[in-house]
C-alpha cells in the first residue's frame, strides 16, 4: 500500500503558504546583507605595540615581488597585521618618530627589463599607504640579498645613506626632509654602512680595515679615516650584520669570536679584547654561529648568537639551531636556548618581557621568552614565505 505521508507534506506546506504568503517569502529569500562600503581597509594603531615586529620577507620564488611584513608576535591567532611591497631587492627603515616607513627599491618599465628606477619610497606606518618617493640617479642602488646595513638612518634621523654597487661602491645621502639627494661618498673597496658619530658612518673594507666618513652639513665628506686590520680576513672573518647596543656595533666571526667597534665618535674605534662566545659538546664537527641574521642584542646589552653544530667551512649561512646568549661584560655565556628548527634570523624584542624571535627557513616563526630560553608560541608559516630579516621598530 503507498505511503499517504508525502502527499499530506506537500498539502500542508501549499496551505500554509497561502495562509502567510510573506512568512513563506522570508523562509525562500533570506533578507539581504547590510552594503558594504568599499575598500574597506583598517588602520594600523599610530604607535605600534612593542610586541611587533617587522619581517622582511624576500620571496625567493618571485624576487620582483618582495614583501615586509608587519607582525604582532603575541598574537598566536591573527599575528600578521600588515604588508609593504619592497620591490626587487629593496631595503627598510622605521621611522617611529615620524610614522613613517622606507623603502629602498627599484623598478623597471617592463617589469624585468626595461628603464630602470631606483627610489625610496615613504610609507605611512598607519594605513601601509605610500605618501612619497625620492628618486635616486644613476641605477646604482646595490641589489642583493636583504642585508640591514644596506639602508641607515645618519645626522639624527634626518637623512638616509644607501649603498650602490656598479661594480663600483659609494654610498648616496638623501635629505627625508626635504625629499632630494646630497651627494655621493665614493667607498672604493668597503661595504656596508654603519651610522658613526653625529653625520657620518663606516664600512669595512676587504683588506681587513675599516673605513670612517665623517659628513659635513650638506651631506659632503668633511674627513675621512682608516684603521687598519680590525680583522683577520683569512681566518677570522665577521659576520656583516653586528648587534647594536647603543653606539657600540659587536660583530660575531666565523668561528664564534665577539669584537665590539665603538661607534660614538668621527671615526670608529675597536674596542679591546675580543672574546669566545664559547664551546659546547655535540658539535658535528664543531659549534659555529650560523645565518642570515646571526647575532642580535636586547636592552640590557646582551648578545643573541644564532649556533650551528654543523659548523665548517662554508656553513655560515646555513643557518643555526640554537641560541647562545652572551653577556660582554662578563665575556661568557649564559644561556642556551634550544630552537624549534634551522633558524636563519633572530631578534629581540623591547618588551617589558623581551621575547625572542626566530625564523626558520621553513617559514616557521618561533617565540621563545627572553630570559628564560623558554618556548612561547609559534605564529606558523603564515607571515612570509622567505623570512630573512627581522626589525625590532
Amino acid at each position: 500500500m503507498r505511503s499517504i505521508a508525502p502527499v499530506l507534506a506537500s498539502a500542508l506546506y501549499a496551505i500554509a503558504a497561502v495562509a502567510s504568503p510573506a512568512v513563506a517569502a522570508e523562509n525562500r529569500f533570506p533578507q539581504p546583507l547590510a552594503e558594504e562600503s568599499l575598500p574597506s581597509v583598517a588602520k594600523l594603531p599610530a604607535t605600534w605595540p612593542q610586541s611587533w615586529v617587522t619581517i622582511h620577507d624576500f620571496h625567493f620564488g618571485a624576487i620582483l615581488d618582495g614583501r615586509v611584513a608587519v607582525v604582532d608576535t603575541a598574537d598566536p591567532v591573527q599575528p600578521l597585521k600588515g604588508l609593504v611591497r619592497a620591490a626587487q631587492f629593496a631595503n627598510l627603515l622605521i621611522a617611529k618618530d615620524k610614522g613613517e616607513l622606507y623603502t629602498a627599491e627599484t623598478f623597471y618599465t617592463r617589469l624585468t627589463r626595461g628603464e630602470r628606477t631606483d627610489a625610496i619610497t615613504i610609507w605611512d606606518t598607519a594605513t601601509l599607504q605610500p605618501k612619497g618617493e625620492i628618486l635616486l640617479p644613476g641605477g646604482k642602488r646595490q641589489q642583493s640579498v636583504t642585508y640591514p646595513h644596506l639602508f641607515q638612518f645618519s645626522n639624527g634621523g634626518k637623512w638616509a645613506l644607501v649603498a650602490n654597487f656598479t661594480p663600483a661602491q659609494s654610498v648616496t645621502v638623501v635629505d627625508l626632509a626635504a625629499r632630494k639627494v646630497l651627494n655621493e661618498i665614493d667607498l672604493p673597496g668597503c661595504s656596508q654602512i654603519y651610522p658613526t658619530g653625529e653625520r657620518g658612518f663606516t664600512s669595512l673594507c676587504a683588506d681587513g680595515s675599516l673605513f670612517s666618513v665623517a659628513l659635513d652639513a650638506n651631506g659632503a665628506a668633511a674627513s675621512s679615516k682608516s684603521v687598519v686590520k680590525v680583522q683577520d680576513i683569512d681566518n677570522q672573518p665577521l659576520f656583516s650584520t653586528p648587534a647594536m647596543v647603543g653606539t657600540t656595533a659587536w660583530f660575531v666571526s666565523f668561528h664564534g669570536m665577539v669584537q665590539g667597534f665603538d661607534l660614538s665618535g668621527t671615526v670608529a674605534k675597536p674596542i679591546p679584547g675580543t672574546f669566545s662566545v664559547g664551546t659546547a659538546e655535540g658539535g658535528a664537527p664543531e659549534w659555529r654561529p650560523g645565518g642570515w641574521q646571526v647575532i642580535n642584542s636586547d636592552a640590557s646589552g646582551k648578545l643573541y648568537v644564532l649556533m650551528s653544530p654543523y659548523g665548517k667551512e662554508g656553513t655560515h649561512k646555513d643557518g643555526g639551531t640554537e641560541v647562545w646568549v652572551v653577556d660582554p661584560a662578563k665575556k661568557a655565556r649564559t644561556l642556551r636556548i634550544p630552537l624549534k628548527g634551522q633558524t636563519l634570523a633572530i631578534a629581540v624584542t623591547k618588551e617589558s618581557t623581551p621575547h625572542l624571535v626566530a625564523a626558520q627557513a621553513s617559514g616557521e616563526i618561533d617565540i621563545f621568552d627572553a630570559a628564560t630560553g623558554a618556548f612561547v608560541r609559534s605564529l606558523g608559516a603564515t607571515v612570509a614565505a622567505n623570512p630573512i630579516l627581522i626589525q625590532v621598530p
